[in-house]
Protein backbone atom coordinates (compact mmCIF):
# COMPACT_ATOMS: atom_id res chain seq x y z
CA UNK A 1 0.00 0.00 0.00
CA UNK A 2 1.23 3.73 -0.70
CA UNK A 3 1.14 5.84 2.22
CA UNK A 4 0.00 9.10 1.68
CA UNK A 5 -0.46 11.96 4.43
CA UNK A 6 -2.60 14.92 4.35
CA UNK A 7 0.10 16.66 4.08
CA UNK A 8 1.90 15.29 1.03
CA UNK A 9 -1.70 14.94 -0.43
CA UNK A 10 -2.01 18.85 0.11
CA UNK A 11 1.10 19.73 -1.78
CA UNK A 12 0.23 17.55 -4.61
CA UNK A 13 -0.47 19.43 -8.19
CA UNK A 14 -4.13 20.98 -8.24
CA UNK A 15 -5.10 18.53 -10.91
CA UNK A 16 -3.53 15.05 -9.02
CA UNK A 17 -4.98 16.37 -6.15
CA UNK A 18 -8.66 16.48 -7.86
CA UNK A 19 -7.90 13.01 -9.83
CA UNK A 20 -7.35 11.30 -5.96
CA UNK A 21 -9.83 13.17 -3.85
CA UNK A 22 -12.20 12.67 -6.50
CA UNK A 23 -12.16 8.81 -6.84
CA UNK A 24 -10.57 7.71 -3.65
CA UNK A 25 -14.36 7.40 -1.76
CA UNK A 26 -15.58 5.33 -4.67
CA UNK A 27 -18.24 5.10 -7.31
CA UNK A 28 -20.45 7.64 -7.37
CA UNK A 29 -24.08 8.39 -9.35
CA UNK A 30 -24.54 9.91 -12.62
CA UNK A 31 -27.33 12.10 -13.01
CA UNK A 32 -27.97 14.88 -15.49
CA UNK A 33 -29.90 17.58 -13.82
CA UNK A 34 -32.38 19.74 -16.05
CA UNK A 35 -33.52 23.09 -14.90
CA UNK A 36 -35.04 26.01 -17.13
CA UNK A 37 -34.37 30.33 -16.23
CA UNK A 38 -37.15 32.14 -16.22
CA UNK A 39 -36.78 33.23 -19.66
CA UNK A 40 -37.52 29.36 -20.57
CA UNK A 41 -33.91 28.64 -21.55
CA UNK A 42 -33.60 24.50 -20.41
CA UNK A 43 -30.08 23.57 -18.84
CA UNK A 44 -28.92 20.16 -18.29
CA UNK A 45 -25.89 19.65 -16.38
CA UNK A 46 -23.82 16.44 -15.01
CA UNK A 47 -24.03 15.32 -11.57
CA UNK A 48 -22.05 13.16 -9.60
CA UNK A 49 -23.35 13.62 -5.85
CA UNK A 50 -26.84 13.27 -5.55
CA UNK A 51 -28.23 11.11 -2.90
CA UNK A 52 -31.08 9.32 -1.40
CA UNK A 53 -32.14 11.11 1.75
CA UNK A 54 -34.96 9.64 3.29
CA UNK A 55 -38.33 7.62 1.61
CA UNK A 56 -40.94 8.60 4.18
CA UNK A 57 -41.01 11.77 2.86
CA UNK A 58 -39.11 10.98 -0.42
CA UNK A 59 -36.43 13.35 -0.16
CA UNK A 60 -33.01 13.51 -2.13
CA UNK A 61 -29.75 16.07 -2.11
CA UNK A 62 -26.77 17.22 -4.06
CA UNK A 63 -23.77 19.21 -3.63
CA UNK A 64 -23.19 22.78 -5.44
CA UNK A 65 -19.89 24.30 -5.72
CA UNK A 66 -19.36 27.54 -3.90
CA UNK A 67 -21.24 30.52 -5.85
CA UNK A 68 -18.63 32.68 -6.21
CA UNK A 69 -18.88 32.53 -10.12
CA UNK A 70 -22.17 31.81 -11.80
CA UNK A 71 -23.57 28.44 -11.03
CA UNK A 72 -26.68 28.90 -13.28
CA UNK A 73 -28.12 25.25 -11.64
CA UNK A 74 -28.49 27.22 -8.83
CA UNK A 75 -30.17 30.05 -10.12
CA UNK A 76 -32.73 28.27 -11.92
CA UNK A 77 -33.91 26.27 -9.14
CA UNK A 78 -33.58 29.11 -6.83
CA UNK A 79 -35.73 31.12 -9.38
CA UNK A 80 -38.69 28.21 -10.20
CA UNK A 81 -38.02 26.06 -7.38
CA UNK A 82 -38.32 22.46 -9.33
CA UNK A 83 -35.95 20.83 -11.38
CA UNK A 84 -35.61 17.22 -13.02
CA UNK A 85 -32.87 14.31 -12.35
CA UNK A 86 -32.28 11.76 -14.96
CA UNK A 87 -30.42 8.58 -14.75
CA UNK A 88 -27.37 8.00 -17.09
CA UNK A 89 -27.12 5.35 -19.51
CA UNK A 90 -23.97 3.96 -21.12
CA UNK A 91 -25.10 5.46 -24.67
CA UNK A 92 -25.50 9.03 -23.22
CA UNK A 93 -22.08 9.28 -21.73
CA UNK A 94 -20.30 11.91 -24.20
CA UNK A 95 -23.16 14.04 -23.98
CA UNK A 96 -23.32 13.51 -20.35
CA UNK A 97 -20.10 14.63 -19.60
CA UNK A 98 -20.10 17.54 -22.47
CA UNK A 99 -22.86 19.07 -20.28
CA UNK A 100 -19.73 19.78 -17.93
CA UNK A 101 -18.80 22.43 -20.08
CA UNK A 102 -19.55 26.49 -18.89
CA UNK A 103 -21.86 27.20 -21.45
CA UNK A 104 -23.54 30.96 -20.85
CA UNK A 105 -26.89 30.97 -19.35
CA UNK A 106 -28.58 31.75 -22.69
CA UNK A 107 -27.09 29.04 -24.44
CA UNK A 108 -29.14 25.22 -23.60
CA UNK A 109 -27.00 22.53 -23.16
CA UNK A 110 -29.48 20.80 -25.07
CA UNK A 111 -28.43 22.42 -28.50
CA UNK A 112 -24.72 21.97 -28.18
CA UNK A 113 -25.37 17.99 -27.41
CA UNK A 114 -27.54 15.23 -28.56
CA UNK A 115 -29.09 14.90 -25.79
CA UNK A 116 -32.77 15.72 -26.26
CA UNK A 117 -35.83 17.50 -24.04
CA UNK A 118 -38.96 15.25 -23.04
CA UNK A 119 -42.04 16.62 -21.21
CA UNK A 120 -44.48 14.95 -19.68
CA UNK A 121 -48.47 16.12 -19.15
CA UNK A 122 -48.69 19.05 -16.84
CA UNK A 123 -44.68 19.42 -15.85
CA UNK A 124 -42.73 22.46 -17.17
CA UNK A 125 -39.39 21.39 -16.57
CA UNK A 126 -38.35 18.66 -18.90
CA UNK A 127 -36.40 15.95 -18.55
CA UNK A 128 -34.30 13.64 -20.87
CA UNK A 129 -35.18 11.62 -23.12
CA UNK A 130 -33.81 8.03 -23.24
CA UNK A 131 -32.96 8.18 -19.74
CA UNK A 132 -34.60 5.17 -17.86
CA UNK A 133 -35.48 6.92 -14.79
CA UNK A 134 -36.30 10.41 -13.87
CA UNK A 135 -37.40 12.18 -11.20
CA UNK A 136 -39.57 15.61 -10.62
CA UNK A 137 -38.11 17.23 -7.50
CA UNK A 138 -39.15 20.46 -5.39
CA UNK A 139 -36.61 22.50 -4.12
CA UNK A 140 -37.16 22.72 -0.22
CA UNK A 141 -33.93 24.16 1.38
CA UNK A 142 -29.88 24.54 1.80
CA UNK A 143 -27.29 24.30 3.70
CA UNK A 144 -24.06 25.96 3.79
CA UNK A 145 -20.97 23.59 4.19
CA UNK A 146 -18.72 26.10 6.11
CA UNK A 147 -15.92 24.24 5.61
CA UNK A 148 -15.65 24.42 1.88
CA UNK A 149 -18.49 27.01 0.52
CA UNK A 150 -20.50 24.47 -0.72
CA UNK A 151 -24.17 24.28 -0.99
CA UNK A 152 -26.59 21.00 -0.06
CA UNK A 153 -29.39 21.32 -1.70
CA UNK A 154 -32.40 19.54 0.02
CA UNK A 155 -35.63 18.23 -2.37
CA UNK A 156 -38.83 16.17 -2.03
CA UNK A 157 -39.74 13.66 -4.69
CA UNK A 158 -42.55 15.00 -6.58
CA UNK A 159 -43.02 12.58 -9.08
CA UNK A 160 -41.12 9.27 -11.12
CA UNK A 161 -41.06 8.37 -14.65
CA UNK A 162 -39.56 4.65 -14.78
CA UNK A 163 -38.80 2.20 -17.87
CA UNK A 164 -40.86 -0.49 -16.96
CA UNK A 165 -38.64 -3.39 -17.41
CA UNK A 166 -36.48 -2.17 -14.17
CA UNK A 167 -39.07 -2.68 -11.76
CA UNK A 168 -38.67 -5.64 -9.81
CA UNK A 169 -40.26 -7.30 -7.15
CA UNK A 170 -41.56 -4.80 -4.17
CA UNK A 171 -40.61 -2.19 -6.25
CA UNK A 172 -36.76 -2.85 -6.53
CA UNK A 173 -35.02 -1.33 -9.40
CA UNK A 174 -32.58 -3.22 -11.18
CA UNK A 175 -30.56 -0.43 -12.70
CA UNK A 176 -28.35 -2.91 -14.72
CA UNK A 177 -30.64 -3.77 -17.12
CA UNK A 178 -30.62 -0.29 -18.65
CA UNK A 179 -27.28 0.19 -18.31
CA UNK A 180 -27.39 2.74 -15.76
CA UNK A 181 -23.34 4.09 -15.15
CA UNK A 182 -21.53 5.46 -12.36
CA UNK A 183 -18.62 8.16 -12.33
CA UNK A 184 -15.41 7.01 -10.98
CA UNK A 185 -13.73 10.53 -9.79
CA UNK A 186 -14.60 13.33 -12.11
CA UNK A 187 -14.27 12.09 -15.89
CA UNK A 188 -14.73 8.16 -15.52
CA UNK A 189 -17.49 6.35 -16.62
CA UNK A 190 -18.37 2.95 -15.41
CA UNK A 191 -21.05 0.12 -16.04
CA UNK A 192 -21.95 -1.11 -12.89
CA UNK A 193 -23.01 -5.28 -13.22
CA UNK A 194 -25.56 -6.95 -10.31
CA UNK A 195 -23.60 -9.33 -8.37
CA UNK A 196 -25.66 -10.07 -5.65
CA UNK A 197 -28.67 -9.00 -3.32
CA UNK A 198 -28.94 -9.94 0.03
CA UNK A 199 -32.08 -10.41 2.26
CA UNK A 200 -32.42 -7.93 5.15
CA UNK A 201 -29.70 -8.79 7.78
CA UNK A 202 -30.07 -9.45 11.29
CA UNK A 203 -27.81 -10.43 14.25
CA UNK A 204 -26.64 -13.71 14.47
CA UNK A 205 -28.80 -14.97 11.38
CA UNK A 206 -26.31 -15.92 7.97
CA UNK A 207 -26.56 -13.70 5.56
CA UNK A 208 -29.25 -14.99 2.73
CA UNK A 209 -29.20 -14.15 -1.12
CA UNK A 210 -32.53 -13.44 -2.66
CA UNK A 211 -31.31 -13.40 -6.23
Amino acid sequence: MIELSKETIQNLPKIPRLNLINSCTGYKSANLIVTKTIEGISNVAIFSSITHLGSDPALLGFILRPTTVPRNTYKNIKDLGYFTVNHVTESMIVDAHHSSASYDETVSEFDKTNLEEEYHDGITIPFVKGSPVQILCKYLNEYEIKENGTIHIIASIEQLFIKENLIQAENWLRLDLENVVSINGLDAYCVPKLVDRFEYARPNIPTKSIL
